[in-house]
């Protein structure tokens, strides 16, 4: 398995979030029969996220300080860890940087952002830079918010933005927080949102 972004496993992320018609505890029993399900029927252990620790916690602390919740103590040989969720809505979103940006830019960039409502990493993919962000409160800090923070800071930085991108969808409320004039320039419209896709047939 190779990639840049962090992860403890081939699937590194298995989270349970409650939509419409559920909630967070039936989220959380979700999570824990997974679980159960991957330690006895895929011998691949896990990590349990939410109201207990952080996904961030886990991926810090894990083999050190923090062993599986589920499962022995030890990766298994080929497949790794799981960590697997209960969790609310998030949004995760990547602003793509132009060939040009350096290193240290991109890293001082996801430093700089990083903090109440978001988190980031640097990643290098391709040869082109990414700040690729978790929104954990989209209500409040939306793709439009993350977006201008990095906005404001690249002119004092070797550094451009190329284009957006959003990975996975995003709920209707959130955005519909955004104005629709900066859809495109934010890479997001109706056809990206959770109501959209479950109205057009697609199930979750």
């Amino acid at each position: 398995h190779q990639g840049v972004h962090p992860r403890l496993g081939v699937v590194d992320v298995v989270p349970f979030v409650p939509l419409v018609g559920s909630t967070m505890f039936e989220a959380t029993q979700a999570r824990d029969e997974f679980a159960e399900w991957a330690v006895t029927t895929l011998g691949v252990p896990c990590f349990l996220y939410g109201t207990e620790k952080s996904l961030p916690d886990i991926r810090r602390q894990a083999w050190s300080s923090l062993i599986p919740d589920r499962g022995g103590p030890d990766g298994h040989s080929t497949a790794g860890a799981i960590c697997v969720g209960a969790r609310g809505l998030l949004v995760a979103y990547n602003v793509w940087m132009s060939g040009d940006t350096s290193a240290e830019a991109a890293h001082a960039l996801a430093r700089q952002v990083r903090g109440d409502g978001i988190r980031t990493l640097a990643l290098n993919v391709g040869n082109r830079w990414q700040i690729s962000m978790n929104l954990i409160d989209p209500l409040r800090i939306g793709p439009d918010i993350a977006f201008d923070r990095i906005a404001q800071l690249v002119p004092f930085m070797q550094a451009d933005i190329d284009h957006c991108e959003l990975v996975g969808l995003l709920s209707e409320a959130a955005l519909k927080k955004i104005s629709s004039e900066r859809w495109d320039e934010l890479g997001l419209g109706v056809e990206t949102t959770i109501e959209y896709r479950r109205s057009h047939g697609y199930h979750f």
